[in-house]
């Protein structure tokens, strides 16, 4: 960030190293001191240039016939608002009445449904194979089932969650509660050098949750036990970085059909 703040060609790259250096904080703060040091004197300079007047006066948003007014005086952290899309193609736009240069964060959201895998900074891969099945060619209730997701992360990453949806019914291994099994659990695969924190085993989903991800593959291996016949429908598989949510990967998931 020093060396790109007088470089003219840096300019429009400076608010995302800004981001990037402010995702890389653990608890506030930086891994070392020599990394806090350099990060409050390059936030120091970058405010000196770029924040140096005060903010003041109304911002105004609009999109399509939604608009919403943020007063600064009464609101100096700055605000959220969502805009409903319109039913037809649109402009957004975003005007300023007053001093200084107060940043915008945009993000749109769209109930589309996934279709096709889709990749914005991870790709996501996802096999199932059976650990122990009553029939070779169809899923049964009771049947036990290794799940195997493969991470492909374009860039280094602190906190990052996998999220796996689960079959309804079904119970992920590895617990140690009641009618677990430890033997169909043996040979679960972890690979790469991420740093994992904690792993969810809820009733609706498998997550990992990851203090760091860094560039390359990650595989990880679960184990679950099929427990309700039917066709089971499940929403797509995610995995997301938590402060940087535009960077995520996507895979939706076929129906399941379980056999009684």
């Amino acid at each position: 960030m020093l060396a790109a703040v007088d470089a003219p060609a840096w300019q429009a790259d400076l608010p995302l190293l800004v981001n990037g250096a402010l995702a890389r904080q653990k608890g506030g703060a930086w891994q070392t001191t020599t990394a806090n040091l350099w990060g409050v004197l390059a936030l120091e300079r970058f405010s000196a240039l770029f924040e140096k007047t005060p903010v003041s006066g109304s911002s105004t948003l609009q999109v399509g016939a939604a608009s919403a007014r943020h007063d600064w005086s009464a609101a100096p952290e700055g605000g959220r608002y969502n805009l409903p899309l319109p039913a037809q193609p649109g402009i957004f736009s975003a005007q300023h009445q007053g001093t200084g240069r107060p940043w915008l964060s945009l993000q749109t959201l769209a109930a589309v449904p996934l279709t096709a895998p889709l990749a914005a900074g991870y790709r996501i891969n996802k096999t199932w194979s059976a650990v122990e099945r009553k029939n070779p060619d169809s899923w049964s209730r009771g049947d036990t089932v290794r799940v195997r997701l493969e991470i492909e992360a374009v860039g280094d990453m602190a906190w990052v969650v996998v999220q796996d949806p689960l079959p309804s019914g079904a119970t992920v291994l590895g617990s140690g509660l009641g009618r677990d099994s430890a033997i169909a659990t043996q040979g679960e695969k972890r690979e790469g050098a991420g740093l994992l924190a904690y792993e969810e085993r809820a009733a609706e989903a498998w997550r990992a949750y990851f203090e760091w991800l860094p560039r390359g593959k990650q595989v990880l291996e679960y184990t679950l036990r099929l427990n309700t016949a039917g066709r089971l429908t499940l929403p797509p598989t995610r995995v997301e970085a938590l402060y940087a949510p535009e960077s995520f990967g996507e895979r939706p998931n076929a129906a399941v059909e379980v056999r009684p």
